[in-house]
């Protein structure tokens, strides 16, 4: 952990910091759909480029749909249905870190920067509206998608955008993911980083 001195900004990353996720419920559903072959697996995960053309904005929730029909070889497959099937590995933000962020606010700048898409986001919005009362980016100065900025980690480009629009200086803003490749890339462009290992828990490390 960094200095905290010397932080006056707290970006997070979404999946798996704030928001549990179960990347296999999104696989197991897919499959009850009729996928097979290697486009969505446990070991590769999603591996066609829909995925992630889908994540930076390239195509929209239509496209996307399209071609997952084709992956699916089955094009009876309904909007409601693809999208649940790519919605089940959303889980829950738990209480726990919506306090832990209420309680940095009152010290840091916080916010968001999440590798998502518009079919996850919307409805997590709405979830989370239902669950506290509140909008989730109510929480943060700014919250950056990778579909609404056409970059996504680790790409260098993501990270330059993010602290462009925000405005922060990387040497006063520290970057919480949980994956490596993450935070190796955002210590390229001068971000202090914290790596948030499996074992590790966001709201009991502030």
């Amino acid at each position: 952990m960094p200095d905290p001195s010397t932080i006056k900004n707290i970006i997070f990353d979404l999946g798996n910091v704030l928001l549990n996720l179960d990347f296999d419920a999104t696989i197991k559903a897919f499959h009850k759909l009729g996928l097979s072959g290697t486009a969505v697996t446990p070991k590769q995960a999603y591996a066609d480029p829909v995925f992630y053309q889908l994540e930076t904005g390239r195509i929209s929730p239509e496209e996307f749909r399209i071609r997952v029909r084709e992956l699916l070889q089955n094009p009876e497959a309904t909007d409601q249905q693809i999208d649940d099937a790519w919605y089940a590995m959303i889980r829950d933000i738990p209480a726990k870190r919506v306090q832990a962020l209420q309680k940095l606010r009152v010290y840091y700048k916080i916010y968001l920067f999440s590798n998502t898409n518009a079919i996850h986001i919307s409805r997590l919005l709405i979830w989370f509206q239902k669950e506290y009362g509140f909008d989730l980016p109510s929480l943060f100065e700014k919250d950056f998608y990778s579909h609404e900025i056409h970059a996504r980690k680790p790409e260098i480009e993501a990270f330059e955008k993010v602290i462009k629009l925000s405005g922060v200086q990387p040497e006063e803003t520290l970057f919480v993911d949980d994956l490596v490749e993450n935070t190796q890339a955002a210590e390229k462009v001068g971000l202090k980083t914290l790596w948030l290992r499996e074992d590790m828990e966001m709201s009991e490390l502030f």
